[in-house]
């Protein structure tokens, strides 16, 4: 595990709740081996956590989703309308633990770490790194009270009706902590007739899969996982699968998905960088960038290199962020032509399609 160089003046504390003995004294030892952060406490199930919670005022929650008593959703959908404050699941790797992680974000949880399937101390103590950082994300995580997340279902909005159009546009989309809802939130307003989107998110193998079946269900758009030597199709979300980078590629006159296992790119695979350098390579002034919510910087260069190219680039606001890490980065290097918070975000996007303009925070 690399520890960090300088300890902070406060170090963040780390409340962990799981049933298990193993997972809880793991987890412990994991947390207490990095300088700026603390293990302060760890319960068996819910119903203790309650009160440890009270004494201990932690910063951030590692929770694990099935418990006796009380299982973890039921816990979190407590918590975040009474006590909203940072969650990180831990969840197992398999179809039921990747349904149970993505219901949690939905109820607010920042982010989820995948329990491995087999060694699990060793796979735990691999991890190290991984849940640290996302601790440390879900430390500096806006986290908004679970009243104030809940909207009415959103409808699709009206079809751009130029068939044309659409079938030379390409949408690509970035983001990572935060990022399954505000997706979410993005295609659930898309048309039928949208452009063809192409999705790079921070997320485990075991899950994108899951994610996009989700989304398939609640959006007028299909939405897949994707599998690589597809034509990419207006109406049609496609989605990186969590063990490839995702690249658009053109062969004659169409866009083509494909999937690579390069090695991670600033420490991740998928990235969001290889999406967006593809996407300025072979698409250019076609393509409109989105860079979602998410921690650190993956995909700045790359979308600087599509506004190079004559793209139209929008970042995701501060205010409606969990993280704003990638769309600040991407803001800072000048890769962006417009900040819009996330319910607006579909709009704008079709507006700028539509060549209407409209208003918009320029940078």
């Amino acid at each position: 595990m690399n520890n960090v160089n300088t300890v902070p003046a406060r170090k963040i504390k780390v409340l962990i709740i799981d049933d298990s003995a193993l997972i809880r004294s793991i987890l412990k030892e994991v947390i207490n081996s990095y300088p700026d952060m603390e293990a302060v406490g760890a319960a068996s199930n819910p119903l203790q956590a309650r009160e440890m919670i009270k004494t201990l005022n932690p910063d951030v929650l590692t929770l694990d989703v099935e418990m006796p008593e009380m299982d973890g959703l039921t816990f979190l959908e407590k918590l975040m309308r009474l006590r909203p404050m940072p969650v990180l699941m831990i969840s197992s790797l398999t179809e039921r633990g990747s349904d149970a992680a993505l219901r949690a974000l939905e109820l607010g949880a920042i982010d989820f770490v995948a329990k491995p399937k087999m060694g699990i101390v060793d796979g735990l103590q691999s991890y190290g790194d991984e849940i640290a950082e996302k601790i440390r994300g879900a430390f500096k995580a806006h986290v908004a009270p679970r009243s104030a997340t809940i909207q009415q279902a959103r409808e699709a909005l009206p079809a751009l009706g130029n068939r044309i159009t659409t079938t030379e546009k390409i949408i690509v989309v970035g983001s990572s902590t935060g990022g399954t809802e505000a997706i979410k939130e993005f295609l659930i307003r898309m048309p039928p007739d949208a452009p063809g989107i192409l999705i790079a998110q921070h997320m485990p193998e075991a899950f994108t899969k899951s994610f996009a079946n989700r989304l398939d269900g609640l959006c007028k758009i299909r939405v897949t996982e994707a599998e690589g030597k597809e034509r990419v199709l207006p109406g049609h979300a496609y989605i990186a699968p969590g063990h490839s980078h995702l690249l658009l590629k053109r062969s004659g006159a169409n866009y083509m998905t494909e999937l690579s296992q390069a090695a991670p790119v600033n420490h991740h695979r998928p990235s969001v960088e290889v999406l967006f350098r593809s996407a300025a390579q072979c698409a250019g002034k076609n393509v409109t960038g989105v860079m979602l919510t998410g921690m650190g910087k993956d995909g700045a260069v790359g979308m600087l290199e599509m506004r190079q190219a004559g793209a139209y680039n929008l970042a995701q606001d501060e205010a409606t962020c969990v993280v704003f890490g990638m769309p600040r980065e991407a803001i800072a290097v000048g890769a962006v032509d417009e900040i819009v918070p996330i319910q607006d975000m579909a709009q704008r996007v079709l507006d700028r399609l539509r060549k209407s303009g409209g208003s918009g925070n320029r940078v």
